[in-house]
């Protein structure tokens, strides 16, 4: 559902965007949108309508409480990246997928909020632990949120053919050697073949 969600968007996005772009970019608008629909009687970019999507009341509705919480979930974001970029400068790590880092929060309402999403996936990294312990002297301090400390650590495991993330899962999966248990899963659905 997640991944047909994120398809589906991404389909409007290119869709709207093709469409914007055609009066100025002529030649380049028309070649992805027939490299997307390809010419079997798919019509050209230049005879489709702008979009005039006539939003219902839900949509024009300002949600302050979930603007708030991706607010803070994205400071932490930053200090997670700016944690790695140093590891990288250092040449400790190559690719933020290659890190496990630990974020150390004292606030306790931060930490819930934190466990509501997926952040390794936020970060783009293999895993990341949250925890409540005190920070060691040496963590990166995040500078725009009070009692958030990052210590970057690296993954354990191996490294995802299909994902890149390294994990200890990777060729559980008879079917799939070379993945992991998440990626499989992902690739039997596409496949057709049963779990």
């Amino acid at each position: 559902r997640k991944r047909l969600a994120a398809l589906k968007c991404i389909e409007e996005i290119f869709r709207c965007v093709t469409i914007w772009l055609a009066p100025i970019l002529v030649f380049t608008a028309e070649e992805a949108w027939l490299s997307r629909y390809g010419d079997d009687g798919e019509r050209s970019v230049h005879l489709e309508q702008f979009y005039n999507r006539t939003w219902d009341e839900e949509w024009d509705k300002r949600d302050y409480e979930l603007a708030a919480k991706w607010d803070q979930i994205r400071r932490v974001r930053s200090g997670v990246t700016g944690a790695l970029e140093l590891e990288r400068a250092a040449k400790r790590l190559g690719s933020s997928l290659e890190a496990a880092p630990i974020v150390h929060v004292t606030d306790p309402e931060l930490r819930a909020l934190l466990a509501t999403v997926d952040l390794a996936e936020i970060c783009i990294t293999s895993d990341i632990t949250v925890t409540a312990d005190p920070a060691p002297q040496d963590a990166f301090v995040v500078a725009d949120i009070s009692g958030v400390s990052v210590v970057p650590a690296r993954a354990v495991g191996k490294k995802c053919a299909r994902s890149w993330r390294i994990t200890t899962d990777v060729g559980l999966d008879p079917a799939y050697p070379g993945l992991s248990a998440r990626d499989a899963s992902a690739m039997r659905e596409i496949d057709g073949k049963p779990a």
